[in-house]
């Protein structure tokens, strides 16, 4: 008996004041081999500040970045849109990555956080705890449904 090394896993995504629902199909090989090359979010804002640190602009302004992340974030709901909503790709169009797009929105998300001074780790502890104390009675946990 094999067991396939693939699985679909369901993925909210919030795009403006709408989540979208949808499935995944998830390579559980290409899991193993990103788990072993995983790296902390301190590192990919040391990565990214080393990086943006070469150029003598730097950092774009808040104001920028956050136009910046407007327009990525657009590309993003553009890719979801083609694939699974009712708007099809024209044949003209490039294909795009919703992996790439969502590694734009990253990129430009550590930028705006390494200019200014925000430790994404900390911002994801203090988000998490948010929801852990003030929705937790909001959804059915799983080991609640019959």
């Amino acid at each position: 008996m094999s067991i396939c090394p693939n699985e679909f896993y369901h993925m909210c995504l919030l795009l403006g004041n709408r989540y979208i629902s949808y499935h995944v199909e998830v390579n559980r090989e290409m899991d193993v081999e990103w788990m072993s090359n995983k790296k902390t979010m301190e590192q990919m804002q040391q990565e990214v500040d080393s990086y943006i640190g070469q150029f003598k602009e730097g950092y774009f302004s808040p104001l920028a970045m956050t136009a910046r992340l407007t327009e990525e974030l657009g590309e993003l709901a553009r890719e979801i849109n083609h694939h699974y909503g009712e708007k099809p790709k024209k044949s003209t169009e490039e294909e795009k990555a919703i992996e790439e797009e969502m590694g734009d929105v990253l990129f430009v998300l550590i930028c705006m956080a390494n200019s200014l001074g925000v430790n994404l780790e900390h911002a994801h502890d203090q988000v998490m705890e948010k929801f852990r104390t003030r929705d937790k009675d909001r959804w059915t946990r799983k080991d609640e449904q019959g």
